[in-house]
């Protein structure tokens, strides 16, 4: 089983019709991406998130019911609101921005949920959007030392947001302890340029590699490329003419966990893994949104 932590939230992607702005709204966040999609690529998957007790936590909860996941485990906020994310379209390719003022998301009590209950469990996939926030980074704490004493593997999407830290060097300081203790570790290739700010991708992951690591790199057009143990090679894609680019990372993460969960990490297993997941990223950008429900 997977379980995957972090944002629930609603996407708000607008365009202009006739001179105004309209919003159509879209259940997404991250690690609720990942984990529909590896619910949709075989495997068992659990999602813990948090909402507020609003309008829109309660449509993010009533789609999210929709994917039919193993446990969904969505605790109800009182005094918080549900996060939005603003997404405007250039050319099929997105553009973030976040209103989570002490919203609910990274404010998920850890101590009222059973781990008993996830059966199984093989893989914990961390979402990273909570690290911006003093509580975000406790929970992340936890969910990390909760992975340790389980002894199930730790995984963790970087998703590298500058706009919601102060500088850059806040980002990296919030971002680099769990780049060096996850077990599974995605960045896309513009990610890994802005992180370690080395062009050559290979010699980038070679800078912050811990051994015994399985590191995958998202290459847009180009495929997808892995890293383990001095073991890397490119695996490339079929083109596509993207329409929205929202959550095509997520729907190849959530399907390269859901193929490489019960497996040994070794070259024949990555490789079909990653087919996979290239297949599945291309998919989503021939759609508005992140996931369908």
């Amino acid at each position: 089983m997977i379980l995957s932590i972090g944002e629930i939230l609603a996407d708000l992607v607008g365009e202009n019709v006739e001179g105004a702005l309209t919003l159509k709204s879209f259940c997404g966040g991250a690690p609720f991406n990942v984990a529909v999609n590896a619910k949709n690529a075989g495997a068992k998957v659990a999602f813990l998130g948090r909402v507020g007790n609003d309008v829109i936590g309660r449509f993010v909860t009533e789609q999210a019911q929709k994917a039919n996941l193993d446990y969904l485990d969505i605790q109800v906020d009182e005094k918080r609101n549900t996060t939005l994310a603003f997404v405007t379209l250039t050319d099929g390719e997105r553009d973030f921005a976040f209103n989570r003022h002490d919203t609910a998301d990274f404010n998920i009590e850890l101590n009222k949920v059973d781990f008993n209950k996830y059966q199984n469990l093989n893989i914990i996939h961390l979402g990273s959007l909570m690290l911006s926030e003093k509580n975000g980074k406790k929970l992340a704490k936890n969910v990390a030392k909760k992975a340790k004493k389980l002894g199930v593997k730790l995984s963790f999407d970087m998703n590298f947001r500058m706009d919601t830290y102060k500088n850059f060097e806040s980002a990296k300081k919030a971002y680099a302890p769990y780049v060096k203790m996850a077990d599974v570790i995605k960045f896309s290739d513009d990610e890994l340029r802005l992180y370690t700010g080395i062009e050559d991708v290979k010699t980038a992951i070679e800078s912050i590699y811990t051994n015994g690591q399985l590191f995958v790199l998202t290459l847009g057009s180009k495929g997808s490329m892995y890293y383990y143990n001095g073991q890397t090679n490119v695996i490339p894609t079929e083109k596509v003419k993207p329409i929205d680019t929202t959550g095509a990372g997520d729907a190849f993460f959530g399907t390269f966990l859901a193929n490489i969960e019960n497996k040994d990490f070794i070259k024949e297993n990555i490789e079909s893994a990653l087919v996979k997941a290239n297949k599945a990223g291309a998919n989503t950008t021939q759609f508005l949104g992140a996931i369908k429900l």
